[in-house]
């Protein structure tokens, strides 16, 4: 069965459960089929975690609810905009800030790390931005980063329990854009473990 016959046949809000019922399939069918769905744009998802899933189906493809891209947090956030190497956008979930930082970090592009400095002043939840910083293997780095942000733009205050958790992070390559190394934040460079790709006069472009 085609995917739009899919859609038609489960429109409207549904469980995992009851797409399962109404297809008469196993749950890893059920599963299968809704990943695909959501791939081709016929499913939004909502909830999860402590809530139940829930899958808005429609056999209208979902056009212009895409969400906001890595090159889009950063240039509506970052006095420093970038311009856009790939069109990046997200489908199935909101990127946040949080997310966003680290993600460019692990990216490892010289314009790209210097202006996901501008996003430490939008973070909202410590704790997520360190969960993310581990995951995309960046805990010092952005330990770092914050560190050398500070120093030139007004940041928001990083909470004690999320700073230790990053200094204690693993370094499995000391490198933030590779073969970049700063002249002028070599305290910073000792106390992280990490190398700062920014000498201050990169930093002076948030100050124009």
């Amino acid at each position: 069965m085609e995917s739009i016959e899919l859609a038609k046949r489960l429109e409207g809000l549904s469980t995992l459960k009851m797409v399962q019922n109404k297809l008469n399939v196993k749950k890893s069918t059920a599963i299968k089929i809704l990943s695909i769905l959501r791939k081709e744009g016929y499913v939004e998802t909502f909830g999860g975690g402590k809530k139940p899933r829930l899958y808005k189906i429609s056999p209208i493809r979902i056009a212009g609810k895409e969400n906001l891209g890595l090159y889009d947090i950063i240039n509506k956030h970052s006095k420093i905009k970038i311009a856009k190497p790939v069109e990046h956008k997200i489908m199935d979930r909101r990127l946040s800030v949080e997310e966003a930082l680290p993600m460019a970090v692990k990216d490892g592009n010289f314009r790209l790390v210097l202006a996901s400095l501008g996003l430490f002043n939008y973070i909202k939840d410590w704790p997520e931005l360190c969960h993310y910083a581990k995951k995309y293997d960046a805990g010092r780095k952005i330990g770092a980063l914050y560190d050398v942000a500070k120093t030139i733009i007004r940041v928001k205050r990083m909470d004690k329990r999320t700073r230790n958790a990053l200094l204690k992070s693993k370094v499995k390559n000391k490198a933030i854009v590779q073969y970049a190394r700063t002249k002028d934040y070599k305290n910073i460079e000792k106390k992280w473990n990490v190398n700062i790709p920014f000498n201050n006069s990169d930093l002076m472009r948030y100050k124009e």
